[in-house]
């Protein structure tokens, strides 16, 4: 019986930067194109696998259907690119970052994103918009205390600021402002005394 030698033995699962990762990478990169052409009709599996020069069953395997795929583009482009604005105080961190937020969630593909997102069975892709939300969270009450400042949990900021934020965008009829996000900040840190 011939063994396979340590160096040649396959690894487990896909290789970072290998072929799944350049098929998921045009897959992704075709729903972003679709998506800036035209109408969501045109968004069909068999139109993305075209553009991205794959098979249909190709994306019917790995997300199962249109909606998982979509939702899965949506978590990655709502993944941010880099740490929370550093305005210099913890109030002006929260706020910068928090009226980013509010603009990009409010926004039509921020609303499309968040459809995506929550019109999916599971909680994987809600999960991991959470995480990002409290890692960006907790990157600036880390940097707060580092400057001495007296920070809050980040459930408190969530609970207090994020959640009727968006309960504002996903169900009431007019859309969150600067004034109600910086109300709701105040607030929430008023709490905290």
């Amino acid at each position: 019986m011939n063994e396979i030698a340590p160096s040649q033995a396959r690894p487990a699962g896909p290789r970072p930067g290998g072929r799944s990762a350049r098929v998921q990478a045009a897959i992704h990169q075709a729903v972003h194109e679709l998506q800036a052409e035209g109408s969501r009709e045109a968004l069909t599996v068999p139109a993305i696998a075209a553009r991205a020069g794959v098979t249909p069953s190709t994306i019917y395997r790995r997300w199962g259907d249109l909606s998982q795929l979509l939702a899965d583009v949506a978590v990655e482009q709502l993944r941010p690119e880099g740490l929370p604005a550093d305005t210099g105080s913890y109030r002006g961190d929260l706020f910068t970052w928090l009226e980013q937020y509010r603009d990009e969630m409010s926004s039509d593909p921020g609303r499309t994103m968040l459809r995506d997102v929550l019109g999916v069975q599971g909680r994987e892709n809600t999960g991991k918009c959470a995480l990002y939300c409290t890692q960006q969270l907790d990157a600036i009450s880390e940097r707060a205390a580092a400057r001495g400042e007296r920070t809050l949990a980040t459930q408190a900021i969530l609970d207090g600021v994020i959640a009727p934020m968006m309960y504002r965008i996903l169900f009431a009829a007019s859309t969150p402002n600067s004034d109600d996000v910086g109300g709701w900040l105040d607030a929430t840190l008023d709490a905290r005394a």
